[in-house]
């Protein structure tokens, strides 16, 4: 029995080494991710180190949505990578991620509304992502449990809808890549918490953790919500402000919703799960904070909201809430790539709300950047240089409450 147990581990534990030619800090989806893609690309010595358990941050604190239908060309463009990727991931890694792919609607209640989702649709079909507006009658078949009448505060007049876009098991990502990786030769140590990060004269040479020193020729922050405290140990001040960021998860029902609902003007967003179960979050709360804490108000107000769409679940009862903590930039966008002035620190971070979205192909582009040392096109304009040179994204209308 105890060698049946051993071949079913997903990863292998390993002594920490004193030395590794790749240092990721954060042991999610991204983190995770760049450790696969750099040992399929032949680096071997590689070492992801989490303070907790592996997916204990934002990872493992989500609600697991996939799309592409962003606003601006270049975050369309990326994001719809990441969809592809996630689309075979079951094969690639040998293990059933569970995407679903039952479509993505996100309302409009104003005629102002619709037009903000006209832009996004014409951008989303010039970028070939599949999304357009549609109106009541088409809703009503693809979500028949919606309240469609003029009864709501807010009546749902149209709806950008984005067949692509789904839910994921989240943990089985996680686990997914782990496994993969470790397999690969990577090393993963979880209950190792970064202290500090060695550097000198411009250049990142290794981390102090909870367990020793180690040498590092490349350390990458993959930390989401804890990305501002790793960057200042090298004395870098990050334009991110953390937020948390909660959701609820409602008893199992039978399946009646197929796509994600979304709703800025509400501030809501849920969808089921395979197991029947709602799941319901809104936008980022209102103050900076690292708690990881549920509260009232948000219940509250997230019941409410949600019943104006399904006013038929009123009397469904609420399971469990939690909290997450979000990495939220300026414009809403992610901030990737090597740090000028600082050889051998690399950023992934800024990832806001929709940071799971994105893992794989972060993953990707973050991979061949350490490898090549060459800035991959498509992360090209989340450098963050950009915050000195004004060229922001401005992805807030795609990506605030619209997970």
């Amino acid at each position: 029995m105890i060698g049946v147990f051993k071949r079913l581990k997903m990863w292998s534990p390993r002594p920490l080494k004193k030395t590794y030619d790749v240092v990721i800090i954060g042991a999610g989806v991204h983190g995770l991710a760049t450790a696969y893609e750099l040992a399929r690309r032949g680096v071997r010595n590689i070492a992801v180190l989490e303070r907790y358990y592996i997916g204990a941050g934002s990872s493992g604190r989500n609600t697991a949505i996939i799309r592409s239908n962003y606003r601006t060309p270049e975050g369309v463009a990326f994001y719809d990578q990441s969809v592809k990727i996630y689309e075979k991931m079951s094969v690639d890694l040998d293990m059933n991620v569970m995407f679903s792919q039952r479509g993505h609607l996100t309302f409009a209640h104003t005629e102002q509304a619709i037009a903000g989702l006209r832009v996004r649709a014409e951008i989303n079909q010039l970028t070939g992502v599949d999304s357009r507006v549609i109106y009541p009658s088409e809703i009503a078949r693809l979500a028949p449990a919606v309240d469609l009448s003029s009864r709501p505060r807010f009546p749902v007049l149209a709806a950008l809808y984005h067949p692509p876009g789904g839910i994921i098991r989240h943990d089985a990502v996680v686990w997914a890549y782990a496994r993969a990786a470790s397999r690969l030769g990577v090393d993963i140590h979880p209950f190792t918490t970064v202290t500090g990060i060695n550097h000198g004269g411009g250049v990142v040479t290794g981390v102090d953790t909870s367990r020793g020193a180690i040498g590092a020729g490349t350390v990458v922050n993959s930390t989401a919500g804890w990305a501002s405290t790793i960057a200042a140990m090298v004395g870098l001040r990050l334009p991110i402000v953390s937020h948390p960021l909660q959701a609820l998860v409602t008893e199992p029902l039978k399946p009646f919703l197929d796509p994600v609902l979304v709703s800025a003007t509400l501030n809501v967003y849920v969808s089921q799960t395979d197991r029947g179960e709602l799941v319901i979050g809104a936008e980022i709360d209102p103050y900076s904070s690292y708690s990881n804490r549920s509260t009232l108000p948000f219940m509250e107000a997230s019941a409410a909201h949600v019943l104006e769409l399904l006013p038929s679940i009123s009397s469904v009862k609420v399971l469990r809430q939690w909290a997450g903590v979000c990495d939220m930039t300026p414009d809403y966008s992610p901030i990737m790539g090597f740090v000028p002035g600082l050889k051998g620190f690399v950023l992934d971070v800024g990832w806001g709300t929709y940071g799971f979205k994105a893992g794989p192909i972060s993953g990707r582009c973050i991979a061949e950047l350490i490898h090549t040392g060459v800035t991959p096109d498509l992360i090209k304009p989340f450098s963050i240089t950009r915050f000195a040179s004004g060229e922001m994204l401005g992805e807030k209308a795609a990506a605030a409450v619209s997970h």
